[in-house]
């Protein structure tokens, strides 16, 4: 069986937003006991990440890294046609996942006690981002 959603999640500048709950409500929906759940962004500056899903401060770490790696306006850049965080974004986006898959056994993501699904917005302003979650097992 595949059962496949789309989702839309309104995200805030240069944030991680937590989608766990989304992923978890496709997945019963969709009556897989056992099996995979895919997670696609349709997006090349925002990502998905599984990570903490206790504490905020891992992922303000995160950003605080991804910021000294990535930084935006670097003279070196090109493209640039969408402001100084145009470019970064995009090697941000690269450097994290556009895709993720997890198992599902009983009904439910396989996740660990402490990590979550987390679509990360890597431009400075709030953008409507678009995901699809496909669930297939049995």
């Amino acid at each position: 069986m595949i059962k496949q959603q789309q989702i839309s999640i309104e995200t805030r500048p240069r944030s991680t937003t937590n989608i766990t709950r989304q992923v978890e409500q496709a997945i019963a929906a969709s009556g897989v006991d056992t099996g995979l759940c895919h997670v696609f962004i349709h997006h090349t500056s925002a990502s998905l990440i599984i990570t903490e899903n206790a504490d905020p401060d891992v992922r303000r770490d995160l950003e605080y890294y991804f910021s000294r790696l990535v930084t935006d306006g670097d003279a070196g850049f090109h493209h640039v046609l969408e402001g100084d965080d145009d470019m970064s974004a995009h090697i941000r986006c690269v450097l994290t996942q556009s895709e993720i898959t997890l198992p599902v056994t009983h009904g439910r993501s396989a996740l660990g006690v402490w990590q979550g699904v987390f679509l990360w917005e890597h431009r400075q302003r709030a953008h409507q981002r678009k995901i699809t979650i496909t669930v297939q097992g049995e």
